[in-house]
């Protein structure tokens, strides 16, 4: 599928999506947003494809936020329909992706590009990164699950400042945060991502997507997390990936998951 604003490339069971606007530090669209879903979309589907990887173009931005000029003259009603279309079309589509998806977060990652990142199962920097939610410097608040998600990983107390004061943080205070796994160099980050997908694609794809939708419920309301996972646990036993790893154990070998 050919695309405007993204790249994608698939090898050894990884798909590399890189979001491609440089000229723009990779800000995003509506048009950018619906190419990200197919992609992922498309991606997950494939079941060559055991880990998705998202990075921005160049060394200066994973994403710096999204188009301003494509909202700024937008009323009530059109706000709160493009937070609601972005959220469901991308934001909590990729949390809920059965698929792991790594955001590599290279440079600025500001507003929804933090957003972008933080909806991904989780995150690695490098060393240049500076992430932040500056909307209240806008006159607008983060509409992409940004003042849910960002209390989720770093806490209520860091999340209000972050969201209040508009500042950027550095790779250093997001690992001290929480809000990302890994720091390294930025020629060694897209290294570190393929050697953790490599570790992921080790074990039971089916197994992995179950534990996605089980840790995800204990941050939903009105759903109990522990139910989701007595029954997602449940639904383990009736995979051949199950039977494979159980009697690869039980016979000392690696096992080799059919992945179903």
């Amino acid at each position: 599928m050919a695309f405007n604003n993204i790249l994608t490339a698939d090898s050894n069971g990884i798909t590399t999506i890189t979001i491609n606007r440089p000229s723009k530090l990779n800000a995003l669209n509506r048009e950018t947003i619906q190419e990200l879903h197919e992609a992922l979309d498309e991606a997950n589907q494939n079941e060559k494809t055991k880990v998705i990887i998202v990075i921005g173009s160049g060394e200066k931005a994973f994403v710096a936020g999204a188009d301003i000029s494509e909202f700024a003259d937008f009323n009530v009603e059109e706000g709160s329909k493009l937070a609601a279309q972005g959220q469901a079309l991308l934001f909590d589509f990729i949390e809920n992706l059965s698929t792991p998806v790594i955001a590599a977060v290279n440079g600025f990652a500001l507003g929804g590009g933090l957003e972008l990142a933080m909806a991904c199962h989780f995150r690695v920097a490098s060393t240049n990164a500076k992430m932040g939610l500056p909307e209240t410097s806008l006159g607008v608040i983060p509409g992409y699950g940004g003042t849910q998600r960002l209390p989720q990983l770093v806490g209520k107390g860091r999340a209000m400042e972050m969201v209040m004061t508009a500042g950027m943080i550095d790779a250093a205070q997001a690992l001290s945060y929480g809000l990302v796994n890994h720091v390294v160099e930025q020629e060694e980050l897209l290294a570190l991502c393929h050697k953790i997908a490599d570790k992921i694609m080790r074990n039971s794809s089916v197994a992995i997507s179950e534990a996605i939708k089980a840790i995800n419920a204990s941050y939903k309301d009105g759903i109990n997390g522990y139910d989701v996972e007595i029954e997602a646990f449940g639904n383990c036993f009736g995979t051949e990936d199950f039977t494979e790893g159980t009697t690869a154990f039980l016979e000392k070998r690696k096992a080799n998951f059919p992945g179903r």
